[in-house]
């Protein structure tokens, strides 16, 4: 049986579940229902005096009463949930991006809900529909790729707030928070170069990520500034997996030009992928070629050899998505229309000098070299 501001006691399993209600608030503080309403309401607090208030939050508090989210939420029209797309939960760069969007929802009293792609645009589609028949109060999407403009033009539309993060789609006109990933195959490029590569080449990413097409960018650029020659691979990894990137090694070794000396996968994974591939062949790495990958994966030092990688700000990427979307549900101000954080260079024993140049006593020491 429902009561006003909650639900009458009720039974679980074999022990009772005793739900704390405003009336019963009421009733301990001497009060009307609606003054205990207007007390334990941020929004309507200050209507209380401040005796009246401060009695009526510690009855509360010492009988552990607990906010109906569900029946605010049915009152205001808010279910006080955010949706927050990803691709795939088994990408280790997801976590630390959920764990910065929980911890800039959590103060604002927001919980995510947390759906998955599996990297299928057809299940994006079916997914924002779900999201919209629960009345989600607003949409992070982590996993766009460049054929969602209309998807998510769609879901605009019905005036639900929807923010992209880490992925963006040109030409949506949508609240966007990435990584600068020019800047990141600028600085896989200007390191390769620092140590003496002149004969360089990518192993790519999705072809529909912007993000891979924006650090491809970057890369290509300084190495074209340099004059140094970049050796063109046609295909891509579309899941950016170990496999892809030792396919595409593959495509390098059997090709009939030489080897470039340096490489720079867009995926750490895929650079695991490709350095195990040139095993195979007899290649070791950094003393036949140098390995640049990217999103600096946990654990990344612990491989033979530790790889260089560019680091991204994922946590604080997820913690600052929250916080506009906390600001859009708050109306406190238009959100900036884009925004980048920049990646840094971690420096390890996957990067030398090309094979010409190598010293008998280098060492190489990790590091982190800012933009």
């Amino acid at each position: 049986m429902e009561r006003r501001g909650g639900v009458a006691s009720g039974q679980t399993g074999r022990g009772k579940r005793t739900v704390v209600t405003l009336e019963d608030v009421a009733r301990a503080a001497e009060v009307h229902y609606s003054t205990v309403s207007r007390a334990l309401d941020a929004e309507t607090a200050a209507q209380v005096s401040a005796i009246t208030r401060k009695r009526v939050q510690a009855v509360a508090t010492r009988m552990g009463y607990r906010k109906d989210m569900v029946a605010s939420g049915l009152k205001r029209g808010r279910t006080h949930t955010v949706a927050v797309v990803v691709g795939d939960l088994g990408n280790p760069n997801v976590a630390p991006l959920l764990r910065g969007i929980s911890d800039g929802l959590e103060p604002a009293g927001l919980m995510p809900l947390i759906v998955e792609t599996q990297n299928d645009p057809a299940r994006l589609e079916r997914i924002l529909d779900h999201l919209l028949s629960r009345r989600v109060d607003a949409v992070i999407v982590t996993a766009a790729r460049l054929g969602d403009g209309p998807k998510l033009r769609r879901i605009r539309r019905q005036g639900i707030p929807v923010v992209l993060a880490v992925q963006t789609v040109p030409g949506v006109r949508l609240p966007a928070f990435t990584h600068d990933d020019v800047l990141g195959g600028s600085l896989a490029a200007q390191h390769l170069l620092t140590l003496g590569h002149r004969r360089v080449a990518q192993l790519r990413g999705p072809a529909d990520i912007y993000s891979c097409l924006q650090r491809a960018h970057g890369f290509s650029q300084a190495i074209a500034a340099a004059g140094a020659t970049e050796v063109l691979l046609r295909s891509t990894g579309p899941m950016g997996t170990a496999e892809e990137g030792g396919r595409l090694m593959r495509q390098l070794l059997d090709g009939k030009r030489a080897l470039p000396t340096g490489i720079f996968a867009h995926h750490d994974l895929m650079a695991f992928g490709a350095i195990a591939e040139a095993e195979v062949r007899g290649l070791t790495c950094p003393a036949d070629f140098s390995m640049v990958g990217y999103n600096d994966l946990p654990n990344v030092e612990r491989m033979v050899p530790p790889l260089t990688s560019i680091r991204l700000p994922r946590e604080e990427l997820g913690r600052l998505t929250a916080e506009v979307i906390v600001k859009i549900l708050s109306s406190a101000g238009r959100p900036p229309a884009l925004r980048k954080l920049a990646p840094t260079l971690v420096v390890r024993q996957s990067t030398g000098p090309p094979p010409h140049r190598l010293a008998p006593t280098l060492i190489v020491r990790e590091s982190t070299a800012p933009h």
